[in-house]
């Protein structure tokens, strides 16, 4: 069965949202038939909500890909950028460099050995 792109709307914050095909995919994958009700923003208040956790960390900030204001449980530090979920989903399924430079495979040895170097 193939999947098309939805729009739906947050039941939350009445907001428009993406539904993807790989995430319609995921869903009939685990057995789910209801779409979901709330955006990838609303989502994450409710979890941290519902874990007790407290909802100031969340940060909101604008996707360093598309520019749409997205909410984060991090406080980002500004040296990465930070992704909405669909600019996240959709950069973790391109094909990463397999090059690394001789420092970053230094430093990867160093963290799987636990060696600090200064």
């Amino acid at each position: 069965m193939e999947f098309e792109d939805k729009m739906l709307s947050c039941r939350d914050c009445n907001k428009q949202f993406v539904f993807s095909a790989g995430e319609q995919e995921f869903f009939s994958a685990k057995g789910l038939v209801n779409e979901p009700k709330r955006c990838p923003n609303c989502r994450l208040l409710m979890r941290i909500q519902r874990n007790g956790e407290d909802v100031n960390r969340v940060a909101e900030v604008s996707c360093a890909e598309c520019g749409v204001p997205t909410r984060v449980p991090f406080q980002p530090k500004g040296y990465r950028p930070v992704y909405c979920a669909y600019c996240f989903q959709t950069k973790k399924r391109e094909p990463q460099p397999e090059q690394a430079t001789a420092d970053e495979e230094h430093v990867a040895d160093d963290l799987i050995t636990g060696v600090v170097s200064s």
